[in-house]
């Protein structure tokens, strides 16, 4: 039997904020430690108050867990493993049931939790590259092949290449303790977040990620938006929309306009830019959705979305059942 023990205090003397945390068959995952931070530490100009991604159930968390990997499935169980071929071609539904099956506190990374990572890499000067151009990133192209191709296209371009096995830059802070892979290689489905025939649906805060808040098509927890931030149910007049199908980042509004803490709801969970920012600010990532019927998000972009993918990328164009081999996902940990 492996020590897991030892190798977990190997991996967090390496890296203090990384460790293995175990499922429900004992098996381990390498995750990232995201300590509780407040909206105004991510976004200038923000609340004081704790972000979202960092409230379940109305109760505060010290901390959430990302998986430093891009998962694989083994036995019906999502895991975090670095040099593996992304799972690939699962639909919303059964990513996060391979999510659940680990135990209590496991969940398909939720909007919320994206919306933590992206901001504090943007606040913190580094916005992470990717596996977003044939195997490498479109701004790296200089570089040498260093990521390991695990599959191609038809005409012999690279198309996944081995969680993790990128260069430090692929990592969120710079450094080999960060989240690999958030920029490109396959785009990753979250949690918590849909639209309805254009209007924005929420779970409350991180609720998503407590298996016992359904995401399901008919679930009774999602809550529309009103301009000044209040959750109401949907389809209550008055609710934000989104208008645009396809725009840079920086550009993305809601009709009506978000307006004071609704603004700032909005900014929290990654829905709309921060004030005042430029295609250059978040990197040219980009935005797509389709106004019709129930759209789930996926996030980042894949191998072959160049400047437009990144860690602020969203698309919210696809149907819960879609699948494809560029399409993969990421399971959380939250301790409930």
């Amino acid at each position: 039997m492996p020590n897991y023990d030892l190798t977990n205090l190997a991996l967090q003397i390496a890296a203090p904020n990384n460790v293995l945390l175990y499922d429900d068959v004992g098996d381990p995952s390498v995750m990232v430690r995201i300590p509780k931070f407040k909206i105004s530490d991510v976004i200038p100009g923000g609340p004081d108050s704790t972000h979202p991604a960092f409230i379940v159930n109305g109760v505060e968390r010290d901390s959430i867990f990302i998986s430093k990997y891009l998962n694989v499935v083994n036995n019906g169980r999502a895991y975090s493993l670095p040099m593996q071929d992304p799972h690939h071609s699962v639909n919303f539904d059964n990513a996060g049931i391979f999510c659940r099956n680990k135990g209590p506190g496991w969940h398909l990374m939720t909007q919320a939790e994206y919306a933590a990572v992206a901001p504090w890499c943007k606040k913190n000067g580094f916005m992470p590259r990717g596996n977003n151009n044939w195997g490498k990133d479109i701004l790296e192209l200089s570089l040498p092949q260093k990521a390991l191709p695990t599959s191609f296209e038809s005409d012999g371009r690279i198309a996944r290449t081995a969680t993790g096995s990128g260069p430090v830059s692929w990592y969120h802070d710079n450094t080999e303790a960060g989240i690999a892979d958030l920029n490109g290689n396959v785009w990753e489905w979250g949690a918590g977040l849909r639209l309805m025939d254009g209007e924005i649906q929420i779970l409350r805060n991180n609720d998503a990620a407590d298996w016992n808040n359904p995401v399901t098509a008919a679930s009774s927890l999602w809550q529309a938006i009103m301009p000044d931030g209040t959750l109401v149910a949907p389809n209550t007049a008055g609710t934000l929309k989104y208008t645009q199908t396809s725009v840079g980042f920086h550009a993305v509004t809601t009709t009506p306009a978000a307006t004071g803490a609704g603004a700032a709801l909005l900014q929290a969970l990654g829905l709309i830019p921060e004030p005042d920012m430029t295609a250059a600010d978040y990197e040219t990532d980009h935005f797509w959705a389709t106004l019709t019927g129930e759209r789930v998000p996926i996030r980042g972009g894949g191998w072959h979305h160049a400047a437009q993918a990144g860690v602020f990328a969203l698309t919210l164009n696809h149907a819960r059942s879609y699948v494809g081999t560029h399409l993969g996902f990421r399971a959380a940990f939250v301790s409930l």
